[in-house]
């Protein structure tokens, strides 16, 4: 099997060194782990893509690559040009330094480069290292992804559904923020949202009178809806959620359309 790796967290990311290890138990002695990640940190960029400017690419070592992109571009720059003879069997991103569950998702550079993924064609799974009291002080706190990664893509890879569809299915996988022998078990989960925090800004001033604004998070520990993502992580359970670029709501397009038209 030939993987191809990216992060958001950047190419010298603690994260997708554990990526790295889960993508060589996958691909096994006679597949091929190629890393394509970002040059520097690009958390919260979502799917951007660089579309007005280049991206510039290095060649840092054998099948090791960094670009002065986004998570999405580095998904286009190993289709297209790393790999562009050689296409890859699956892409994995990962894994991210803090979760990617509820509303988190649609900020998520990690998320970004799986959205791409599919959107080419490849298999894709995200993966995320939820952290809190119980996993912060390990000596290790992806010790719970070092762990239960591996196994979390190969159940993913042999039961999981998988289409090649238009908005192919890909995966959001989340470990939850305890000890790696804490962890209850997998669980399939949608996503969900923390009510009563979010996403903010905080002004700061700097010495020379400038007035910034700094992104500043919510509570990351709020549970969402019974059975959903953060809520399943925080019981201590590893959440797959299934998902799809496309953003229709289906629910509502009979009733609009009668509304409407």
């Amino acid at each position: 099997m030939r993987i191809l790796i990216t992060n958001d967290d950047g190419i010298n990311a603690p994260g997708l060194k554990v990526l790295e290890a889960i993508a060589a138990e996958i691909a096994g002695p006679t597949g091929e782990v190629w890393v394509v990640a970002p040059a520097f940190e690009q958390s919260g960029v979502g799917h951007c893509i660089s579309y007005t400017h280049p991206t510039m690419i290095a060649k840092l070592g054998e099948r090791r690559f960094a670009a002065e992109g986004s998570p999405a571009d580095c998904v286009l720059a190993g289709l297209f040009d790393v790999l562009a003879d050689n296409r890859p069997d699956l892409v994995l991103s990962g894994v991210n330094r803090g979760n990617n569950a509820g509303e988190n998702v649609m900020y998520s550079g990690t998320i970004g480069a799986t959205i791409e993924a599919s959107l080419q064609g490849v298999p894709a799974i995200a993966m995320s290292q939820f952290f809190g009291p119980e996993n912060n002080a390990l000596d290790d706190p992806f010790e719970t992804a070092v762990q239960h990664g591996a196994a979390t893509v190969r159940k993913l890879l042999d039961h999981g559904i998988w289409d090649d569809g238009d908005f192919r299915l890909f995966y959001n996988v989340n470990f939850p923020p305890v000890a790696a022998t804490n962890v209850k078990g997998l669980r399939v989960g949608p996503q969900g949202f923390r009510r009563g925090t979010s996403f903010s800004v905080e002004p700061h001033q700097s010495p020379s009178g400038r007035r910034f604004l700094w992104v500043k998070g919510g509570n990351q520990h709020v549970p969402t809806l019974p059975g959903s993502d953060v809520a399943l992580n925080l019981d201590g359970y590893i959440s797959v959620t299934p998902m799809r670029a496309e953003l229709t709501d289906h629910t509502v397009l009979d009733k609009l359309r009668d509304a409407l038209e």
